[in-house]
């Protein structure tokens, strides 16, 4: 089939029994219920005042809800916040494989609905909000194929179209969208495994072209796009060993260069802080075990610093930016599946307690959404089945 190669080899961190589960071949029902937002309001709901969604308060407050419930259970999956507010949720899988289905959070009533389905299953893919509103599908896995298949979805229809295939299909990519509206996809695993190849996708001809290769193969890396316009790659692993290299890709000449290294870490978050810089957390290390430390990425200077570590080591976990600065981060895996959120604050360079999730999860999403809120979806909890629970996470007023 065109663009999807066989798997030849099972590179899948699950499969590893010292760091992750059994695969999910398993499924179960919860009894959670979807509640509507006025229901939640007439039974003092906390977090239904507008003053829920600042990040000023102390972390304490921040308390969790019920964010409705998918209508498939799903991991591996995608979040999009769409123009209109809303979340579009896509693919992942449940215990019967990679999924097509695709589903809409709507915040004014706290409840999922299907939307169009995606032309191909899939799952370990990347989604990318385009600045013509539309939301690119790149990549994944396929019913056990590597896929290199594109898809956008319009809003406006709530359908998807084929669009321009990658040159080279993969998985556990990045995908990070350029200030010149173009999208960069850096390494993964394709089907010779770990890779160096990076490409763009042009919207305005729905195309892919091969831009240059990063310095060294990775995959479960990030890619975070500075203010300069520039793209930040950080560490990943390459089959072999967890890597400290960080790479910086100039749009302006399609150029990979080095900059300063960092302590080595693997399924790590990194996120864009609201003064330009970038904060690394937890992930593996290169003993292959979970990590609670945290550094700062200054792009003056190209230079990492240390920062207050994570209250509880984790790895695959989620980092959302708050509207007030402050760095939420959401579950994960960390010597079992992790209900605990964590607060950062720049100022300080310390992480407080937020509340619970109430159920541990990873393999999940986290979206901010218009409100300042954050809904939490899908994933896994434990044993070898997807979540269909989502949760709606806010401030105290």
């Amino acid at each position: 089939m065109k663009n999807q190669v066989p798997l030849t080899q099972r590179h899948d961190l699950r499969a590893n029994s010292r760091i992750f589960c059994p695969y999910f071949w398993a499924a179960f029902l919860f009894s959670s219920m979807a509640v509507s937002p006025l229901a939640r309001e007439a039974h003092g709901d906390p977090l239904s005042s507008a003053a829920a969604g600042s990040d000023t308060a102390p972390a304490a407050s921040w308390v969790w809800r019920s964010g409705g419930r998918l209508n498939d259970a799903r991991l591996n999956h995608t979040a999009a916040l769409l123009p209109d507010g809303k979340v579009l949720v896509a693919g992942g899988a449940d215990q019967r494989g990679p999924l097509a289905s695709a589903e809409l959070y709507d915040p004014a009533t706290n409840h999922w609905a299907f939307t169009g389905s995606l032309h191909t299953t899939r799952q370990l893919h990347t989604a990318t909000s385009l600045q013509n509103g539309l939301v690119l599908v790149a990549a994944g896995q396929s019913d056990g194929l590597l896929s290199g298949s594109a898809e956008l979805y319009d809003p406006g229809s709530g359908s998807w179209t084929v669009t321009g295939s990658m040159n080279t299909a993969r998985q556990w990519h990045t995908a990070s969208l350029l200030q010149n509206g173009m999208v960069l996809v850096t390494g993964g695993l394709d089907s010779s495994g770990y890779t160096v190849s990076a490409e763009l996708y042009d919207p305005g001809s729905a195309t892919w072209t091969v831009t240059g290769s990063l310095t060294f193969a990775r995959a479960y890396h990030t890619a975070t796009v500075l203010a300069s316009g520039m793209v930040l790659v950080t560490g990943g692993f390459n089959g072999s060993s967890v890597l400290n290299s960080c790479e910086l890709y100039d749009p302006a000449t399609g150029t990979w260069t080095a900059t300063g290294n960092f302590t080595a870490r693997w399924v790590h978050s990194a996120t864009l802080l609201q003064d330009g810089r970038v904060l690394a957390a937890g992930g593996y290390n290169g003993s292959f075990l979970f990590s609670a430390t945290c550094e700062l990425y200054d792009p003056a200077t190209g230079t990492w610093t240390g920062t207050g570590s994570l209250i509880t080591a984790r790895a695959q976990h989620v980092a959302t930016l708050l509207s007030g600065g402050s760095v939420l981060v959401e579950g994960g895996n960390g010597n079992g599946y992790l209900a605990s959120t964590e607060i950062y604050n720049p100022a300080t360079g310390s992480w407080t307690a937020g509340g619970n999730l109430s159920i541990g999860r990873f393999l999940h999403t986290a979206t901010l959404l218009g409100n300042g809120r954050v809904i939490v979806a899908g994933g896994n909890h434990g044993g070898t089945a997807a979540e269909p629970k989502a949760e709606l996470g806010g401030r105290l007023p």
